[in-house]
C-alpha cells in the first residue's frame, strides 16, 4: 500500500501488513528521509489509520536506505526565510505539525517498534526515541546535531529527556556527537542491538510476540504507562489502580487468568 504518493513520484511512505504488523518504510532514501512536510503527512495519515484498524496489533517503523531519517528538512525550512515574517508562521506551524505527528505515536492504541539501520539524527532521532521500543543494527549511530549548526535540539529533547537519564540527553543535547548504536543501548535509547541488516528482522520478532498477546490489554498498558509517567508519584498509583480495576474487568483478562488457572491458552477477542 502506497501512501501520499504523485504520479510522477515515489512514496513517501509504504506500508506492508502481515499477521497482525503493519511495517511502515520512510521511502525518501535519495534526501536521507526527512521529515519533511510529505512525510509528516504522509506518516499522520498513516498513524490515523492505524489508530483505527482493529487488525493492526504491531506497527514497525523502518526505513529505506542508509540513513533512518536526517530529521527536518533544512533546505524546506530555510527557504521560507524569504517569506515577510523571515519564516516564523512556517516555522511554527511544520514543528507544531511533527509534535502532533509524534504525539500521534504515544496515543496510538498499537505499540510502535523503530528498527533502526544507519543513522538517525535531530528529529530522526526523536522519532526513535518516541517509538515505543527501537531495535538496531550494530551499525546504527543516533545524534543531535542541531548545537553544531545553531539550532539546539529542543524538541528531540522531549523525546530524549524522556527515554535516557538527564545526564545522558544532555550530554547528546549539548555536544551533538554521534553515538554508536551500543552506546544507545547502554543509555536507554534502544532495546536491543543486533548484527548489521538484521534490526527489521528483530524488530518483527518482538512484533510477533505483542500480537499473541490480548490486544485490548496491551492498548490499556500502552495507554496507562504514558498517562501515569506525567503524575505525581501518589497521583499515579491512584490512576494505575483505577485502571487495572477495569482491566480485571475486562473480558481477556477473565478469559487469560482463567486460561492460566486452568492450564490452557487463552482465546483472545480484544474486549
Amino acid at each position: 500500500m502506497n501512501l501520499h504518493h504523485k504520479p510522477d513520484a515515489a512514496p513517501f511512505l509504504l506500508r506492508e501488513d502481515a499477521d497482525g504488523i503493519a511495517t511502515l518504510t520512510l521511502n525518501r532514501s535519495p534526501s536521507r528521509n526527512p521529515l519533511s512536510e510529505g512525510m509528516l503527512a504522509a506518516l499522520s495519515e498513516a498513524f490515523a489509520t492505524i489508530a483505527g484498524d482493529r487488525s493492526v496489533r504491531v506497527v514497525i517503523l523502518a526505513a529505506d536506505g542508509p540513513v533512518f531519517s536526517a530529521g527536518h528538512d533544512l533546505k524546506e525550512m530555510s527557504a521560507h526565510r524569504a517569506d515577510s515574517d523571515r519564516g516564523r508562521a512556517y516555522f511554527k506551524d511544520v514543528l507544531g505539525r511533527c509534535s502532533a505527528m509524534m504525539q500521534q505515536i504515544t496515543a496510538l492504541p498499537q505499540p510502535v517498534i523503530a528498527a533502526v539501520e544507519g543513522t538517525a539524527t535531530a528529529a530522526g532521532c526523536q522519532l526513535v526515541a518516541t517509538c515505543d521500543l527501537a531495535v538496531a543494527g550494530d551499525g546504527a549511530r543516533f545524534c543531535t546535531p542541531g548545537v553544531h549548526i545553531g539550532l539546539f535540539c529542543s524538541t528531540p529533547m522531549v523525546a530524549l529527556s524522556r527515554n535516557l537519564s538527564a545526564k545522558h540527553a544532555m550530554e547528546m543535547l549539548l555536544l551533538g556527537e554521534m553515538v554508536p548504536a551500543d552506546e544507545a543501548m547502554r543509555m536507554g535509547l534502544v532495546n536491543r542491538v543486533v548484527p548489521a541488516g538484521e534490526a527489521p528482522g528483530e524488530a518483527r520478532r518482538l512484533a510477533a510476540v505483542i500480537a499473541s498477546k490480548s490486544p485490548a490489554t496491551v492498548k490499556i498498558g500502552k495507554r496507562a504507562f504514558y498517562e501515569q509517567r506525567e503524575m505525581s508519584l501518589a497521583a499515579a498509583y491512584d490512576h494505575a489502580s483505577a485502571v487495572m480495576v477495569e482491566n480485571m474487568l475486562a473480558r481477556d483478562a477473565e478469559e487469560g487468568i482463567g486460561a492460566f488457572m486452568e492450564k490452557r491458552q487463552p482465546v483472545w477477542r480484544g474486549e
